[in-house]
């Protein structure tokens, strides 16, 4: 997909509709069009950029500051409980533009856990091996284990 074809940059461009909640010069937010809960927005950098990795440290601050407002409101808002933030990478995203969704939550509002199956490590030792090559792979160390 090119930018050209994001449904996304089609929306903060104008050429398609969306209905907005949020409107600054490098942040956006307009509700989900399928929405998980009613209320569920979603927050993206104006910028095109497909995943968080490719996010500039300098936008995270204002991406994440607007994410963590737009939570702290749902209350008020939609008289929710809390909220649900995620961001998909690659994987489940519908639309290839980087974009973090917050959704109100209530108890007993029928989400149960994670979307997706969840599973358990053999045993400490694995979970060790995991924990030491992802703190390896941020340290730049290239081997493997």
């Amino acid at each position: 997909m090119t930018v050209a074809d994001c449904r996304f940059d089609a929306i903060l461009a104008g050429d398609a509709p969306a209905w907005f909640v949020l409107d600054e010069p490098e942040v956006a937010a307009f509700l989900d069009v399928r929405p998980l809960f009613k209320g569920h927005v979603l927050v993206l950098p104006r910028t095109h950029y497909e995943t968080l990795a490719d996010l500039p440290q300098g936008l995270i601050e204002p991406l994440f500051g607007w994410v963590q407002r737009i939570s702290a409101a749902m209350p008020a808002a939609y008289g929710a409980q809390g909220s649900f933030v995620a961001v998909n990478n690659t994987v489940s995203q519908s639309v290839p533009h980087l974009h973090v969704h917050v959704v109100p939550r209530t108890k007993g509002d029928g989400l149960r856990g994670f979307f997706w199956p969840r599973g358990r490590y053999a045993d400490d030792d694995e979970a060790e091996r995991y924990a030491r090559r992802m703190r390896d792979t941020l340290a730049g160390v290239s081997e493997a284990r």
